[in-house]
């Protein structure tokens, strides 16, 4: 290894299993780069239902940012069109992740701060520091979906795709919730 680090102890049982998937996990990071969004409606052909669970997954994790209309009931005065789509990926793991993402791109900039700061990695390390020295159990946590939690500052709707369901298919959708995508989502739900 370049820097020896294979003599490491934290390293050591780490490295014979990562050399062993090499070939694996770099196909699988190459093909992040090459097919990454269902935007242009390429349909993914295979004989696994990784995808599609993927894909319903993703739909049922997102129902709770979004409010159908009825059938016939208008959009309301105000409110502007965007176009959503599907991005995927495959996770170090090998599981399929599928990400509903709004086209936040198509929105005027809001007025409003939208900055999110992020946390330091000195930070992050200090906080280490100090719960090692004081014999602190320290938890992790991640949030799936949390932008989900906060509602959106952006007015804007979207017609229901494929991925809703055929029964929903073609229907006004208002986005409720901060999706990823939104320019304000960052913000929103800090």
């Amino acid at each position: 290894m370049r820097n020896e680090l294979q003599d490491e102890p934290a390293f050591r049982w780490w490295i014979k299993h990562t050399l062993r998937r090499k070939k694996y996990m770099l196909k699988a990071v190459k093909t992040r780069y090459s097919k990454r969004t269902h935007k242009f409606g390429i349909q993914v052909l295979t004989n696994t239902t990784f995808w599609f669970d993927a894909i319903q997954k993703e739909m049922k994790n997102v129902r709770v940012a979004f409010k159908f209309l009825d059938t016939g009931e208008r959009v309301p005065i105000g409110y502007k069109w965007i176009k959503c789509h599907l991005i995927f990926d495959v996770k170090m793991d090998f599981t399929r992740k599928a990400r509903f993402v709004a086209g936040g791109h198509m929105t005027d900039p809001p007025s409003t701060l939208t900055y999110s700061s992020v946390v330091s990695r000195d930070s992050v390390r200090i906080a280490f520091m100090l719960a090692a020295l004081n014999d602190v159990d320290l938890l992790a946590v991640d949030i799936g979906n949390a932008y989900l939690n906060a509602p959106t500052r952006e007015r804007v709707y979207t017609t229901a795709g494929l991925e809703f369901g055929a029964e929903l298919q073609g229907q006004s959708v208002h986005i409720i919730r901060a999706l990823y995508g939104l320019k304000s989502s960052g913000a929103a739900w800090r």
